[in-house]
C-alpha cells in the first residue's frame, strides 16, 4: 500500500518568466523571420501554462500522473508541475459535522433519535483521494453507522433496564468517549483526522414519546408520594413522642389510630384540609 508522500513543484513565478520569454521570442521572430515555424514555441507556451497551481493555506493538491500518485504539495504557495498531471484539491481544514437525528433502537429495543456533532480533517490526502470513493459522503455514513452501533450498547435510561449503570441520557462522557472510539476507528481508513464527537440531540421517537412522557411523569409522582408519605410518618412518630414525653395527654390505641388517621390525611393530602371541630367527646 503506497503511503501519502510530499511533493515539491518549481517556483511557479520563475516558470511565468520563463513561458513569456518563450512566448515573445517565438512571437519577435514569427514577425521579423516571417519563420511559422515558431508557432510551436507559441504552442508550448500555452501548453506550460497548464502546469501552474495555487495551493491556498490549509489546502492540498494530490498530483497523479498517468494512473500513478506521485505525491502531495501540502505547502502553501505558487508552483509550476508538470502539465501532464492531473490535480485533485482536498482541503485540510477542519469541519463541522452536525448530523441530522436519525431513528435507531437502543439496547431494550426502543426507538430513539440520536444526533452527534463532529470536529474532523483530513489527515492522510492519499487515503482520502483512492482509499475511499468519496471520502465526505463516506464520513456521513460511517457516523450513521457508528451511531446505531453506540444506541445498541445502552438503554436510553434505566426504566427498562433497572440494572444498567450508564444509559445514553446520563452516560455522557463514557457514551462520547465510546463514540469518537468508534468513528476514529471507522474513519482511519479514509485518512480522516476525529478531534471530538458528542451526542447533542436524544430523544425518544414520536410514536412513544407521548406514552414515555407519561411514564416518566408517573414516576416523578410516585417519588414524590413516597418522599411525602416518609415524611408524615416521621411527623406523626415525632408527634406521637412528644405527647408521650411530656405527658400533655394520654392516648388509647384507638386514639392514637384515630390521630395518626387524621395527620396523614392533612400531611399527605393534595388539597387544603378543612377542620372539623368536635364539642362533644372523641367517641361521639
Amino acid at each position: 500500500m503506497e503511503k501519502e508522500k510530499q511533493y515539491t513543484g518549481v517556483n511557479g513565478y520563475l516558470m511565468v518568466a520563463v513561458v513569456f520569454v518563450l512566448l515573445a521570442v517565438s512571437i519577435t521572430a514569427i514577425i521579423l523571420l516571417s519563420n511559422f515555424w515558431f508557432i510551436s514555441g507559441i504552442v508550448l507556451s500555452v501548453f506550460l501554462t497548464i502546469g501552474f497551481v495555487v495551493v491556498n493555506p490549509n489546502e492540498s493538491s494530490v498530483l497523479v500522473l498517468f494512473g500513478k500518485y506521485v505525491g502531495t504539495i501540502k505547502k502553501y504557495g505558487f508552483y509550476w508541475v508538470n502539465p501532464f498531471l492531473v490535480k485533485k484539491k482536498i482541503s485540510l481544514r477542519a469541519r463541522n459535522l452536525d448530523s441530522e437525528p436519525v431513528k435507531v433502537n437502543d439496547k431494550v429495543g426502543n426507538p430513539v433519535m440520536i444526533g452527534v456533532v463532529m470536529v474532523w480533517r483530513v489527515e492522510n490526502t492519499y487515503k482520502a483521494a483512492f482509499e475511499v470513493d468519496n471520502f465526505q459522503h463516506f464520513v456521513d455514513i460511517q457516523t450513521e453507522a457508528a451511531v446505531r452501533k453506540l444506541a445498541g450498547h445502552y438503554p436510553y435510561d434505566n426504566f427498562n433496564d433497572t440494572e444498567a449503570e450508564i444509559t445514553l441520557r446520563d452516560g455522557n462522557e463514557e457514551v462520547n468517549k465510546m463514540l469518537e472510539e468508534e468513528l476514529v476507528e471507522r474513519l482511519s481508513i479514509a485518512g480522516i483526522h476525529v478531534y471530538e464527537a458528542r451526542i447533542n440531540y436524544l430523544a425518544y421517537a414520536s410514536e412513544i414519546a407521548g406514552a414515555m412522557l407519561k411514564r416518566q411523569q408517573a414516576a416523578a409522582i410516585v417519588a414524590a408520594r413516597r418522599k411525602i408519605v416518609d415524611g408524615a410518618v416521621g411527623m406523626v412518630e415525632m408527634a406521637l413522642d412528644e405527647l408521650n414525653k411530656k405527658q400533655i395527654v394520654e392516648l388509647d390505641e384507638d386514639k392514637k389510630a384515630t390521630m395518626v388517621s387524621n395527620l396523614m390525611v392533612v400531611l399527605c393530602s393534595e388539597k387544603d384540609t378543612t377542620p372539623v371541630v368536635n364539642t362533644g367527646s372523641l367517641y361521639q
